[in-house]
Formats: C-alpha cells, structure tokens, sequence
C-alpha cells in the first residue's frame, strides 16, 4: 500500500486562517411536562402546583415561558374570548379550537381540559366527549365538574383509562340554582356536602379535585380529609395548589374583578395607551415613518414612474 505525503510544512508567510464565526449555543433542553403521578404525589411532596387557566395560544405561551404547571383548557373562554356572561355558552367546537390552539402555544405542559356544560349529562356522551376532547385538542387529562351526583361518570371516565380531575364548591355550570356567582360552605351542613362531594370524587379514582369560592378554613379543613391534591380558586392558601385565569391575573378582562383575582399586571391600560399613541400619530401623520417603511432601488422607481407616465397618455 502506498503510503500517503506528509503534510507540508507551514511556511512563515502562511496568512492564518480566518477565524470561524462562532456557533450558536444549543438551545436550552425543553421543559418536561408534568405528569399525573407528580401531580398526584403533590400531595405528599408538598410541592405547590401552579395551574393557570389560558384561552389560545399566546396565553400558552405565556404559561409554559412562565413556569406554570398545568395549563388549564376552562370554559370561562366563553366569557373571556367570546363575550358571555357565564361559561354555560362553551360547546365543544369551542373548546377543541381553542384546545389546539393552547396546545400548540404549549407543547411542553400538561393540559387540562375542561368540559363544558351538558357534555357529560350521561355516562356515553361523557366518554365521547371526553375522548373527543383527548384526542382533537391534545388535553392530558379533563375535568367535569361536581361531586357525589356525578360520581358514576366520574368513574366510567377513570375506568375507561381517561384521566378526570373534578370541580366543587361554586360550580359554574350550576350557578343558576345557585342563585348566582354565590360563595359555597359557609354552614356547616353546607361544608359537609362540599366534603361528601370531594370524598365521592376521590372514590372515583380522580387524580385532582378544584375547589371554587369556598372559605378557606372548609377548604384547608376538607383538603386535609383527602389523599388527592386539591387546587383553589377563591379557596385560600390552604389547598395544594391555585388556579387563576391568565387573563383575570394579567389584568387583561376587565369586565368585572372577583374579590379572589389579584392583578399581577395591567395589560389593558399598557394595551389601550399604546393604541391610543398609535392612533395620534396615524391622524397626525408621523406614522409611518422612513424607520418603518421599505425602500426600492432609485433606478427601478424612476423606471416605474416613466412607465406610470407614458401609461397615461395611452
């Protein structure tokens, strides 16, 4: 076998060679998204978990950018996206379109679906709502809402391998007989149904259970009761973990403010303030501005300006 030449000498002349530009650093590794076993074994670890309800997906990517746990699909985006006064106009269609949508903002955190009012009055449309739901949008899990009334749904979601989560306390698909947006379990009567409901629904095999706008020492007291974790929304600090909608937090919808919404921003006065600078400078003419326009090569516009002229006297 011939053998190869040595490589030549660098000669003292040689110009060194131009440095490489440099490369651009690995991405940062993608969050892991939450499981049903961590989020379930929260409530041992005592890790607070933060679950935030999005309508779309730049609010997902919000979350996700954010750090928030669990991504929750709610059907308040009736009310949010769409302008109702309560959640019970969300059907399905809503929900999958905006499930996608959450789903595509966030890729990397764990979904929770909600399903929307009547989309689980029986044990069959509650599966095929459910599965549609999984499947269609990307949920990770779903959630119905109520205790011991629907704990035989409940359990055919669990049984049929379909992770369920549930809502108590101030249900929203029910505040018609309630009387309104009322808090729940001020009596004591009133807290021991809120606890036979949470018992039946961690009988039922739910990995989680939402409680809404129920006083914080029922909420902590019954939480205690359990080997699931709860979340709380207006439930106080005792839960294992909060629930706020993205919107409600960000200061985004201002139609009305719930005593238990605190407003980490003010998106609205930043959004309006910057429409309201926008619309000054179209009316007065400084926008747009050479900065914020494109240019075109001198010779080919005065090439099109002949042509725009001659065009004329055709």
């Amino acid at each position: 076998m011939a053998k190869g030449k040595p490589a030549a000498a660098a000669k003292p002349n040689d110009k060194p060679q131009a440095a490489k530009p440099p490369v651009d650093k690995p991405a940062a590794p993608q969050r892991q998204k939450r499981t049903i076993t961590e989020i379930r074994d929260s409530k041992t670890t005592g890790e607070k978990m933060v679950y935030m309800s999005v309508p779309d997906y730049t609010s997902a990517q919000w979350a996700e950018m954010g750090g928030v746990d669990v991504a929750v699909l709610g059907d308040s985006l009736a009310m949010i996206s769409h302008g109702h006064k309560n959640t019970v106009p969300a059907t399905m269609d809503m929900m999958v379109l905006h499930g996608a949508a959450v789903r595509r903002g966030a890729p990397n955190t764990f979904m929770l679906g909600c399903m929307p009012y009547q989309s689980y009055n029986t044990v069959d449309r509650a599966l095929q709502n459910a599965t549609r739901l999984m499947q269609d949008s990307g949920a990770d899990a779903v959630k119905p809402q109520g205790g011991k009334s629907q704990a035989h749904i409940l359990k055919a979601l669990v049984d049929a391998g379909i992770p369920t989560a549930s809502h108590i306390g101030l249900t929203p698909h029910t505040i018609a007989m309630f009387g309104g947006f009322k808090i729940q379990g001020r009596t004591a009567d009133a807290a021991m149904k809120i606890l036979e409901d949470a018992l039946a629904i961690e009988d039922a095999g739910c990995f989680m259970l939402e409680f809404e706008a129920v006083p914080a020492k029922i909420a902590k007291l019954i939480s205690e009761q359990l080997t699931i974790p709860t979340i709380g929304i207006g439930a106080g600090a005792g839960t294992d973990g909060q629930i706020l909608l993205c919107y409600d937090l960000l200061g985004v919808f201002t139609d009305f403010k719930p005593k238990f919404t605190k407003r980490f921003a003010k998106l609205t006065e930043v959004a309006v303030s910057g429409i309201s600078q926008y619309v000054k400078e179209v009316k007065e003419g400084s926008f747009p501005d050479d900065d914020h326009s494109y240019t075109v090569n001198e010779a080919e516009y005065e090439k099109f300006a002949k042509m725009v002229a001659k065009r004329k006297h055709i």
